[in-house]
């Protein structure tokens, strides 16, 4: 914990993100405080999570590329075997769950499922050490774990909604998924509420995507804190036993937002 800070405002900096926006006063800057992250309002970017986000997501292409341009057919490497049995396990899964022809949606499950868990990786990295090495630097606020931030799942769930409802019009028409949102489940003599019922569970599914992970991940982290708020000997006894059980939480997490992802793909391109 770091000196000088009370337990209140140790964990409300551990879960402020470097925000850069409009301050209503100091115009475009850095914010320095939680307040001034709130008064920035929507003109605001979080830096750390856009830069952390977007460098796992670099390093995923990057080590992928790179196996893949010196695999072997003889006796392959350890990285290689790892790399091939998670393009295994996730082809596996997309047969199993999408019984359509395309070539994006295996890529992009394996995308979602290795950026997600690379992100969630981040948790177990002692909630100290980077922050600390920001604030040498004169950063004041460093969270290092994306999928913590809202912003974060709630971009990639949109993106999955997006090619949701582009799916769907590609494999049925305007006309077609307009009919399927408002035809069902009772038949065109029910068509506003049909229109309602169908609206909602297709708006909802974004957003129980991005919640779900978020929440998960926010809480893991909020433990990993409030466990550095302990005295030294007590964190080594609780911090390595949630560290170890996270490793299933973080791996979990990926998984279902990667399976949630192919099963409203493959019911995009189901006819009714």
């Amino acid at each position: 914990m770091a000196s000088g800070m009370t337990s209140s405002e140790y964990i409300a900096h551990h879960l402020t993100n470097l925000t850069y926006g409009k301050h209503p006063v100091n115009g475009w800057s850095f914010a320095e405080s939680g307040q001034q992250v709130t008064e920035m309002g929507f003109m605001s970017i979080n830096v750390d999570s856009m830069v952390w986000s977007v460098g796992l997501g670099a390093f995923f292409i990057w080590l992928f590329s790179r196996v893949g341009r010196t695999a072997t057919t003889g006796v392959p490497s350890g990285v290689q075997n790892f790399i091939e049995m998670i393009i295994e396990f996730v082809d596996d899964n997309v047969k199993s769950m999408f019984h359509h022809k395309s070539a994006v949606i295996a890529p992009m499950a394996l995308t979602i499922f290795v950026w997600v868990f690379l992100m969630n990786l981040m948790d177990l990295v002692p909630v100290d050490w980077i922050p600390h090495l920001a604030g040498m630097m004169g950063i004041h606020f460093m969270k290092i774990v994306p999928s913590t931030d809202l912003n974060v799942t709630m971009g990639i769930s949109f993106s999955v909604f997006f090619l949701i409802v582009f799916y769907s019009i590609k494999a049925k028409g305007i006309g077609g998924f307009m009919a399927e949102l408002s035809l069902q489940p009772l038949g065109k003599w029910a068509l506003p509420f049909n229109l309602l019922l169908e609206l909602v569970g297709l708006i909802a599914k974004p957003i129980s995507l991005a919640l779900r992970l978020f929440g998960n991940m926010y809480a893991g982290e909020m433990i990993f804190i409030l466990i550095a708020l302990l005295p030294f000997w007590a964190q080594w006894v609780l911090s390595v036993p949630w560290a170890l059980f996270h490793i299933l939480i973080i791996t979990l997490q990926a998984f279902i937002f990667m399976v949630l992802t192919i099963v409203y793909l493959a019911m995009a391109h189901d006819h009714h």
